[in-house]
């Protein structure tokens, strides 16, 4: 099945030209099986992918498609990499986008055939660019994949574009992203330039050769996390994540689940080789990861729209990943990618089960005792939740303890903040859940008539979602538990080169136990806090005050952005178009056009046709002649 890996993008493309080209013309239903339909199949020849590559013995294999580039000695074939890593994320792209695909069919049926067509045309090409992002056997090709989901998502957060702020979050989820995007195209010209090739194989032996500590090695490093910061949404360029939710609630799902923000954690742990030789980078993409983790669920915990929460909840746990990558535990960061997905895709799209019954309202202070209305949507959003808080079973439990694990052995300060972080996570997932579901309806007759259970297209993937999120865990259990980590097996070839060496291993039973039992016990006494707190609750309508009031307007990051930077560069610009450009440039063009028309007026006054003035022009011109013949 290797050879036909092209399939899987091209199956998602060949569906955005179909859709696309035919959004006037095509019924929802017919684009709705087309959309889904090439998703699905891509999974279903994922799957067969996957289940040849988990074969002992099985080794890395190049599958050429054609030459890209070649410049002297610079070739850059446009192949793809089929391993254990891009094996993994395809299944993980193509079966959670197979699900937001299913579900987007009723939740966007309100649409225009056209804005229908177009909807599922532009989710097609945000799979493909995914898709070639994983696959790309380069440096160049995960580029071309990185700056397609960019484009994507532009397109599809501002996919209501009548709507002035759903334009500016589209735009500034463009900017951000290019700023990220500068710093990996820089670490690819200086791999061009001192490695001579962008091949992974090629690149990892080579930087390998330089040994531990080299200054380009950190250099390059620095620069692809520059790049990762950007997509994976971290201090400082993560405030555009938040601001994605102006897209439809399926594209919330698909680009904070299991595609665009997993970019930056894949990049990393596919370049491992290179971040295990520069230690120094690696520690500050643990403290960068760190800060983001704490910084956004402090945020998360005084939001009011559900989106938000979620929002702020995917870059705390993106924050957790990049913890992971930055002790070197690589498998931990790609096991907690696969169990958010499914988690985090769960929890969106069943905060857009709750918006689709509440008629588009997403303040959680006007909803409440949901769960008497919406029972699946009510059991599966809890099952997410008690999955992303931690609890002991679910798929959260083993990635977040095993990444809290390596924190431990690494370093004590660093478990300690994310051990806060995680039950801050536990606290206001379960203020959200409590909130919405619980207590007393606090919206208006008219939405508390309109309240029902979402349609089987909707219902279908949270169930779906809901049992991944409840046994994906068990695919890499602890060394406590005594039993083989599958994950941690399945992936040994591609970090085997990292000189990583496993923190967990030189962890005790004992000590790994008691580790899981603190943070189970401190999870389970905020949640219980939580309860007490919020199960009845009543919007009192007082505003919030002092930290309270600073964390509800996300620590004025956006605000001090807008200060220093966003302001001054509209001054700057403003600047240099009144005074460079108009009286400048403009000026200067401007001038000789005028001086040119005024010159002509003025030889024009010269044929006045009076012939005495000709004669004593010419006779003055023939002296002029000859005083020059004379003296030069």
């Amino acid at each position: 099945m290797i050879h036909l890996v092209w399939l899987v993008p091209f199956l998602p493309l060949l569906g955005f030209l179909i859709n696309g080209l035919g959004r006037k013309s095509l019924s929802k239903s017919l684009v709705g099986i087309i959309g889904s339909g090439t998703i699905i199949a891509g999974f279903v020849i994922s799957l067969l992918i996957f289940l040849e590559v988990k074969t002992p013995g099985f080794t890395a294999q190049v599958v050429p498609l054609f030459d890209f580039i070649t410049v002297g000695s610079l070739s850059i074939p446009f192949a793809f990499q089929v391993d254990q890593l891009s094996a993994l994320f395809l299944l993980i792209i193509t079966g959670v986008g197979s699900l937001i695909h299913i579900y987007s069919t009723s939740y966007m049926h309100e649409e225009s055939n056209e804005g229908f067509a177009r909807y599922f045309a532009y989710l097609n090409l945000f799979v493909f660019s995914m898709l070639l992002l994983v696959l790309g056997a380069n440096y160049v090709m995960m580029f071309i994949g990185w700056e397609g989901v960019g484009l994507c998502s532009y397109l599809l957060i501002g996919f209501w574009f009548k709507n002035t702020s759903y334009n500016k979050a589209a735009k500034k989820a463009f900017v951000m992203n290019r700023i990220g995007d500068l710093g990996f195209l820089l670490g690819i010209f200086l791999m061009i330039t001192h490695f001579g090739t962008v091949t992974f194989p090629e690149v990892f032996e080579k930087a390998a050769a330089l040994g531990l500590n080299s200054g380009i090695l950190m250099a390059i490093a620095a620069l692809l996390f520059v790049g990762a910061m950007g997509k994976s949404a971290q201090v400082p360029l993560y405030t555009w994540l938040p601001d994605a939710m102006a897209g439809p609630t399926p594209v919330s799902a698909l680009i904070h689940a299991a595609t665009m923000v997993t970019a930056g954690i894949y990049m990393v742990a596919r370049s491992n080789v290179i971040y295990s030789l520069s230690p120094c980078v690696q520690a500050v993409v643990a403290i960068v990861g760190l800060v983001t983790a704490l910084l956004a669920a402090s945020i998360a915990l005084k939001q009011n729209d559900i989106k938000k929460v979620l929002a702020y909840s995917t870059v705390s746990q993106l924050g957790y990943m990049f913890i992971a990558l930055g002790v070197g535990a690589y498998t931990a960061a790609v096991f907690h990618v696969m169990t958010h997905a499914f988690f985090k895709a769960l929890l969106f799209l069943g905060s857009g089960s709750v918006i689709h019954a509440m008629g588009g309202e997403q303040d959680i202070r006007k909803m409440g005792n949901l769960k008497k209305w919406m029972p699946i949507t009510n059991i599966t959003f809890l099952i997410g939740c008690l999955a992303i808080a931690g609890i002991p079973g679910l798929s959260g439990f083993f990635s977040k303890d095993e990444i809290l694990a390596h924190a431990f052995v690494s370093n004590k300060v660093i478990y300690a903040l994310a051990l806060v972080g995680a039950l801050m996570t536990a606290f206001y997932m379960f203020r959200l859940y409590y909130i919405t579901f619980c207590g007393q309806f606090r919206g208006t007759h008219e939405q508390e008539h309109h309240l029902h259970e979402s349609p089987a297209a909707i219902t279908f993937p949270l169930i779906v979602l809901a049992v991944l999120s409840v046994i994906g865990g068990y695919v890499g259990l602890p060394p406590a538990f005594g039993l083989p980590n599958l994950l941690e097996g399945y992936l040994a070839p591609i970090f085997a080169h990292a000189h990583l060496g496993d923190h967990a291993e030189h962890l005790s039973h004992s000590m790994e136990w008691i580790l899981m039992g603190i943070s189970s016990g401190l999870v389970i006494v905020v949640i219980l806090f939580a309860r007490s707190k919020f199960i009845n609750y009543q919007n009192d309508g007082k505003e919030n005050t002092g930290l309270a009031k600073v964390l509800e307007n996300k620590w004025y990051v956006d605000e001090i952005y807008d200060a220093i930077i966003v302001k001054p560069l509209i001054a700057l610009s403003g600047f240099f178009q009144d005074v460079i450009e108009r009286s400048g440039i403009d000026g200067l063009v401007n001038g000789v056009g005028r001086s040119v028309k005024w010159g002509s007026r003025q030889a024009r006054l010269l044929q006045n046709g009076l012939v005495g003035f000709y004669i004593f022009a010419m006779v003055l011109g023939m002296i002029i002649l000859l005083v020059i013949s004379l003296f030069l």
